[in-house]
């Protein structure tokens, strides 16, 4: 499920992001994703790869990864991040929500390191 105002589109300094044409207010779902879970074996080849930059850690041991379907992939991150995204195990989903109001022709964000206000870098900005 991917609400209709969702797009894709391109974000300055960051290739494509995912934006809103309308207004959304904070705490609203506005994507369930299913994921394709692969094993850890599968994440080391995944990681020679680009799509490395888009698969997520996946399982309670954080032993696998996962390719989200969706839009998922596409949010960029902020340490300031205006979504959030929760991980559902066991229905192989990744939901977005939203931290704050948010107005149409906006960005959306999440943080990469999983948790929204997280300043720590991810692996692109370090130096």
């Amino acid at each position: 499920m991917i609400m209709p105002f969702l797009y894709v589109a391109p974000s300055k300094n960051k290739g494509r992001g995912v934006f809103t044409s309308d207004p959304i207010a904070k705490g609203s779902l506005i994507e369930v994703s299913p994921v394709i879970v692969m094993s850890g074996e599968e994440r080391k080849l995944l990681d020679q790869t680009l799509l490395h930059d888009y698969i997520f850690e996946w399982g309670y041991e954080k032993d696998k990864c996962c390719m989200a379907l969706g839009y998922v992939p596409v949010y960029n991150h902020s340490s300031k991040a205006n979504c959030d995204y929760e991980m559902d195990y066991e229905s192989e989903i990744i939901i977005i929500k939203t931290l704050r109001d948010i107005s149409g022709g906006e960005e959306l964000t999440i943080n990469y390191n999983g948790i929204w206000n997280d300043k720590k870098p991810v692996w692109f900005e370090e130096e």
